[in-house]
């Protein structure tokens, strides 16, 4: 049995990963922090990490940046492993992260959906063929309630066809301002923000009389839960301190 604490229990993500729990025979909530306390759950919410003190596995975390230090700070005293789920982090706050998982393990991606994680590396592959033959554009869209933009996922997907495609890559966000012709060296990235839209990434291969897209759908919130459970499963079998991703569990 997997001992497991969610942060940000009250969130709308927070309960997605409390039910999903609930029916997983292999999964226990033991506790949950959340700045507003207990609502209504059948378990110890805290306010403050440090204040529970008991035994668990792992902490799967999809508050907000703002509770990531604490969350360092209980995660390393306490030598029990996180699943940050959590995006718009600080460059600050990512160094912060990397310092951390040298003492603890620590998981952390963008999107724990598997779907994008195969759709990653077929962009990947896309690019590494198409190089500067095709200029690239990242289109992504959410529901109105997303306060950071481009989503992390959004930049993930940048990452992976930055570091592919085998040249020099600038990411640009706003064309409004600029204008001159698209540079070769440009990644595009623009984000829709509206409705209940879970989530939906497009990413754009536009070449000489030639346009290849690549698409992915997340029609509910609950992939994005099951994969976070299912990297605090694999983290509680993890004693080695390390920054740990969604490849590192695919190929585990």
């Amino acid at each position: 049995m997997h001992k497991i604490i969610i942060s940000g229990c009250n969130g709308h993500m927070g309960r997605v990963v409390r039910a999903l729990c609930e029916v997983d025979p292999d999964v226990q909530v033991v506790a949950g922090f959340d700045i507003l306390g207990n609502t209504d759950h059948p378990f110890p919410v805290f306010t403050a990490p440090e204040q529970f003190d008991s035994q668990a596995d792992a902490v799967i975390d999809f508050s907000s940046p703002a509770a990531l230090d604490g969350l360092l700070a209980f995660a390393q005293a306490r030598k029990i492993p996180l699943v940050l789920a959590t995006t718009g982090y600080t460059p600050e706050q990512v160094a912060r992260i990397g310092a951390a998982a040298t003492k603890v393990p620590i998981f952390r991606s963008a999107n724990m959906s598997l779907g994008i994680n195969v759709l990653l590396e077929l962009v990947k592959k896309a690019a590494s063929v198409l190089g500067d033959s095709y200029d690239i554009e990242i289109v992504e869209r959410h529901h109105r309630r997303k306060v950071d933009a481009p989503s992390g996922t959004a930049l993930m997907i940048a990452d992976a066809a930055a570091g592919a495609c085998g040249h020099e890559t600038e990411y640009v966000y706003d064309r409004q301002s600029v204008r001159r012709p698209r540079d070769k060296k440009e990644i595009g990235i623009s984000a829709v923000r509206g409705g209940t839209i879970v989530g939906e990434h497009e990413i754009i291969f536009a070449g000489h009389d030639e346009v290849m897209e690549i698409k992915h759908t997340a029609l509910s919130r609950d992939i994005f839960a099951a994969g976070a459970i299912e990297a605090a499963k694999f983290l509680s079998g993890l004693s080695a301190p390390g920054l740990y991703d969604m490849s590192c569990m695919l190929n585990n």
